[in-house]
């Protein structure tokens, strides 16, 4: 069953628009949403959760169209947007007071687990809070009421390395039993690497490609070369860089031809992100 199916999504701002936006996220699996700021990923995740209304196209979440199930689905759905502004002079059990009861699986012991587990004190104030207890902060309420689907806007951003690692752990434990599907949407590469199954690369609005992992790395090849080896590719290159040894580019797995000598290895996430949005950058 699909957790998340996302079908020709469009959204026309004055200066912005997502353009046929669609993918999808089998049930039991973390998909990592990954492109630059400003590339259409908040945009995305608002219109899946139908906080954005958008102009044309379907979202359907573990089966039901989000617009016509929007109060039912959402119970169903735990959701933490980076950046999420709570009343700052509340205490945390205030604020979980009002917002458990929109939940009718709202679970308190789970609740106290996740506090546990994360190191926050109920009886502290939001302002008392550091950037990346926030978000932890958010995380927790997310797991809290049983939800099937974890909509994630950068979750990891602001922890330090321990508390990435311990949230990205978590995630990975929560779709072991094949019931939860996470989608979170990061910059920090190294995230993906460790735990996500699917990728979904959104550039300026765009979805450039959405597959396993594995698969999407390998539709791409990092490649180093001379400066007379480049004049061979260079029109099949989505960007490159010249240095003083010649050059090092990326291009797309089918465009290139390992005959031509040229050294090729199967780039990381980080450079497959550099060397696309570099080509947004010369194409503004």
């Amino acid at each position: 069953m699909l957790a998340l199916d996302v079908r020709h999504l469009n959204k026309k701002y004055p200066n912005f628009q997502l353009k046929d936006v669609s993918f999808q996220l089998e049930q039991g699996y973390i998909m990592g949403f990954i492109g630059a700021n400003g590339a259409g990923k908040t945009t995305t995740l608002k219109s899946i959760l139908n906080m954005i209304r958008a102009d044309s196209g379907e979202v359907r979440i573990m089966g039901k169209n989000i617009a016509e199930h929007e109060l039912e689905l959402k119970q169903e759905i735990g959701f933490a947007f980076g950046g999420t502004d709570f009343y700052t002079r509340s205490k945390l059990k205030t604020l979980t007071g009002v917002i458990k009861t929109f939940y009718a699986n709202w679970d308190d012991a789970a609740y106290s687990g996740y506090l546990r587990r994360f190191k926050l004190d109920e009886n502290k104030k939001v302002a008392e809070l550091s950037t990346g207890m926030k978000v932890k902060y958010s995380v927790a309420l997310a797991l809290s009421h049983g939800a099937k689907v974890l909509i994630l806007d950068e979750p990891t951003s602001g922890l330090d390395p321990v508390a990435r690692d311990d949230l990205l752990d978590l995630f990975q434990e929560l779709v072991m039993g094949g019931d939860i599907s996470i989608l979170f949407s990061t910059h920090i590469t190294s995230d993906l690497e460790k735990c996500a199954d699917y990728i979904t690369y959104i550039a300026n609005g765009r979805i450039i490609g959405s597959s396993d992992k594995e698969q999407f790395k390998e539709s791409y090849r990092l490649l180093n070369g001379s400066e007379s080896q480049l004049n061979q590719v260079k029109d099949r290159l989505i960007s490159y860089k010249v240095n003083s040894f010649g050059f090092t580019g990326l291009i797309r797995a089918e465009d290139f031809d390992p005959s031509s000598g040229i050294q090729a290895v199967t780039p990381s996430l980080e450079e497959i992100m550099i060397y696309v949005a570099k080509k947004e950058e010369e194409h503004v």
